[in-house]
């Protein structure tokens, strides 16, 4: 990779990041759309859903080998290409006249969307090798990855009120074009590996991970089965050759391993906890979509603060383990607050603590986890870690918002049957999934702090006229 002066380089990073929040906006933009999306174009309830299934399961299912795809075909390429396909496919959104048309779009979407966010990761590590620098262009990566999913929300409240629904979708397009634009002009070329692609594992793997994820979000757990069988055959397909799609000896790297065990139980706390808090925030309170995206605005900002600088001071103070661990336990102990709120509560008093407290867990939190992960892995993989690291929150994502929606439910529908008014049976089965999520983000906690295997880094001072 031919050297980059640190202006580029830091250009570069601003143009991998808005591709990134433009990716994770659509994760969460399009909820606060669906009511209207329903009405307009006639969905049922149940057909709604694949609104947002047909990019979740595409998303997911792809990530792995589309990280493998920038490893071996080149990470720019498949970045440009992915994030091209994502605009396109925004744009058919956007003009949606019908179910089909709209779905079949969203699903293009996600296929986009997978290979642009599984080598991004890879190409900002490639960008950053310094230790102090990585840290910071990791900060301000890690803001965008874990705050985009609430910005949508306020977003999707602000487009859906002052125009219509279609504009959550045609807002990507100049972001697209500029983003693939300045991806020829400053992101560097790195040469590809030079090996076959793996189709029997990239076809076991992919199959694998859509249905694992049609079963959590859909409900019907049977077929669980055929993806630990499709799981299994991936295994031994990678085992036998030469050349597998995921080398079975990276799984076993105890940083890779423990971070991903650890942002599948974070993501299922985080991803479950701006869902139901959204719900809560609208069927409790009676919040409108503009007032809920506001709600997560204080943790946002506060998120910012410390992705976008501080994070980066405290990893190189402290290490990665410590402000990890604590990062955790602030958003667990958000998530225990708001298990305690009222069904008349009042903002500043029983909400806006819990938004702090998750916008300091994310924005001290984040950073060390992408750094723990990436940590032992040679640059030859760097792509294919990136996938693995996006797959394990988008399943942690899913599977903590299948089960604490239905912790949720069933906790509703006891209280109901107990004679319980809506708001109070609403309200409990609120409490319930956000005590199972805190519980989650402590299992996050433990196990970074038992497994991890970071040294602390040695404490230098700030070089003068840094860039940042």
């Amino acid at each position: 990779m031919p050297a980059l002066d640190t202006r580029t380089r830091w250009l570069a990073l601003y143009t991998l990041c808005l591709a990134t929040l433009m990716i994770v906006l659509d994760t969460t933009i399009v909820n606060v759309a669906l009511p209207s999306i329903r009405d307009d174009l006639g969905f049922s309830q149940t057909s709604l859903a694949w609104v947002v299934n047909a990019y979740v399961l595409t998303y997911a299912g792809l990530l792995l080998l589309g990280g493998r795809l920038g490893d071996l075909f080149g990470q720019r390429r498949l970045f440009i290409a992915g994030v091209a396909l994502f605009t396109l496919a925004s744009l058919m959104c956007g003009l949606a006249t019908s179910q089909a048309m709209l779905v079949t779009a969203r699903a293009i979407q996600g296929i986009g969307g997978a290979v642009a966010s599984a080598v991004s990761l890879s190409l900002m590590m490639s960008l950053f090798t310094e230790e102090r620098e990585r840290a910071k262009a990791m900060g301000v990566f890690g803001f965008v990855a874990a705050g985009g999913g609430s910005i949508g929300v306020l977003l999707g409240g602000v487009l859906t009120s002052a125009l219509d629904w279609h504009w959550i979708f045609l807002v990507n397009l100049p972001i697209g074009v500029v983003v693939c634009a300045l991806s020829l002009r400053l992101l560097p070329q790195i040469t590809p590996r030079r090996a076959r692609l793996d189709v029997g594992g990239a076809v076991t793997v992919t199959a694998a991970l859509m249905v694992a994820v049609y079963a959590i979000v859909n409900g019907p757990t049977i077929l669980l089965l055929p993806a630990a069988a499709l799981g299994a055959v991936f295994v031994a397909i990678e085992s036998r050759i030469g050349a597998p799609l995921v080398p079975l000896v990276l799984l076993r790297r105890r940083n890779l391993a423990t971070s991903n065990i650890a942002g599948v139980l974070w993501a299922a706390a985080m991803f479950a906890s701006f869902f139901l808090s959204a719900l809560y925030l609208q069927f409790v309170l009676g919040y409108d979509p503009l007032h809920v995206g506001l709600a997560f605005l204080p943790g946002n900002v506060i998120m910012a603060v410390f992705s976008l600088g501080l994070s980066a001071k405290i990893v190189m103070r402290f290490g990665i383990k410590r402000p990890l661990g604590a990062g955790l336990i602030f958003v667990a102990a958000a998530l225990l607050l708001l298990a305690r709120a009222p069904v008349h509560a009042g903002f500043t008093v029983d909400i806006l603590p819990s938004m702090i407290l998750i916008g300091l867990g994310a924005g001290i939190a984040f950073n060390p986890m992408l750094l723990a992960a990436m940590s032992d892995v040679e640059p030859q993989d760097s792509g294919l870690a990136s996938g693995i690291v996006n797959t394990a929150f988008m399943m942690g994502g899913a599977v903590g918002v299948a089960v604490l929606a239905r912790v949720a439910a069933s906790r509703t529908g006891s209280l109901r049957g107990s004679g319980d008014s809506v708001a109070a049976a609403l309200t409990g089965g609120y409490h319930a999934a956000f005590a199972l999520g805190a519980l989650f983000a402590l299992a996050a906690a433990v196990v970074t702090t038992v497994r991890l295997r970071v040294k602390a880094p040695a404490i230098a001072p700030e070089p003068a006229g840094e860039c940042a």
